[in-house]
C-alpha cells in the first residue's frame, strides 16, 4: 500500500514560497507554526527534494515537546522518518535533516547516482536506489508504504511536488495564503519543474475547508482522483 500523501505549504499573496535568491522568509506566524508541528507529529514520514535541503537546511523534527512525548507514548520515535528526494546524492553528509533529532532518515537516489556520495550517505541514512536518471516516485512510494509509512508529509519543494502530482501520488494539498507579496518572474512556487500545457493533464481539486488563521487564510484540498 503507497502511503497517503499530503502536501503542505505556505505561499504569498501572490503565491511564491521565497525569494528569487530561493532564501526563506517568514510567511506564517505562531498559530500556523504550531498547526504543522501537530501535522508533522501526525505523519509517519516527512518529505523534501533536495533542492530544499540545500537552500533551507531543514532539520524537519517535531518542536513540541508535548508532541514528541506523546509520539515516544505511542511506541514511535520523536520524530517522523525524514526522507529527502535526491536524484544525484547532492545532500551534504552534515545536513541538519542528518544531523539533528533522533529517528530514521531515508535518502531516496537514482542509479545515475554517483556511488561515492552513496557510499557516504549510507552512513548517514537508509539509502533506497529507485529510476535510472531521476527517482521514480511512484516505485518510491511503493518502497515507503512496505516499510510501515501510511501518512507522508510533503514540505516541498515546487520540482518535487509538480513531479508528485504528475504522477498522480498527491492525495490532498494544504496551503496557507500569507499575508505578504513577494514578487518576481524567477521566484518559486508550490508547483515548479516542467508545468502542465493541456488543460486535460491539470490536477483537479475539491475545496474541503477555509480557516483564517494569523494574519492569512488556510486553504484545505482533496485532489480529484482521475478514473
Amino acid at each position: 500500500m503507497r502511503p497517503y500523501v499530503f502536501v503542505n505549504l505556505a505561499m504569498s499573496a501572490d503565491g511564491k514560497i521565497s525569494t528569487r535568491e530561493r532564501r526563506q522568509v517568514k510567511i506564517s506566524g505562531t498559530d500556523d507554526f504550531q498547526r504543522v508541528d501537530r501535522i508533522k507529529a501526525g505523519a509517519d514520514g516527512i518529505m523534501v527534494g533536495i533542492g530544499t535541503i540545500v537552500s533551507d537546511n531543514p532539520s524537519l523534527t517535531v518542536k513540541s515537546a508535548d508532541l514528541k512525548a506523546a509520539r515516544r507514548q505511542g511506541g514511535r520515535d520523536e520524530h517522523p522518518v525524514r526522507i529527502i528526494v535526491d536524484s544525484a546524492a547532492r545532500t551534504p553528509p552534515d545536513a541538519d535533516i542528518l544531523m539533528k533529532g533522533e529517528g530514521r532518515r531515508i535518502v531516496a537516489v537514482s542509479a545515475s547516482a554517483p556511488a561515492e556520495r552513496v557510499s557516504t550517505l549510507r552512513e548517514k541514512a537508509e539509502v533506497i536506489v529507485t529510476g535510472e536518471e531521476g527517482v521514480d516516485l511512484g516505485r518510491l512510494m511503493d518502497e515507503l508504504g512496505a516499510r510501515g509509512i501510511g501518512r507522508l508529509m510533503v514540505e516541498g519543494g515546487g520540482t518535487l511536488i509538480w513531479g508528485l502530482f504528475r504522477a498522480g501520488l498527491v492525495d490532498e494539498l494544504i496551503t496557507y495564503v500569507g499575508s505578504i507579496v513577494i514578487g518576481g518572474r524567477d521566484a518559486p512556487t508550490p508547483a515548479d519543474g516542467e508545468g502542465f500545457v493541456e488543460e486535460d493533464a491539470f490536477p483537479r481539486l475539491e475545496l474541503v475547508s477555509v480557516e483564517k488563521i494569523d494574519d492569512g487564510v488556510l486553504l484545505r484540498w482533496m485532489v480529484r482522483k482521475k478514473e
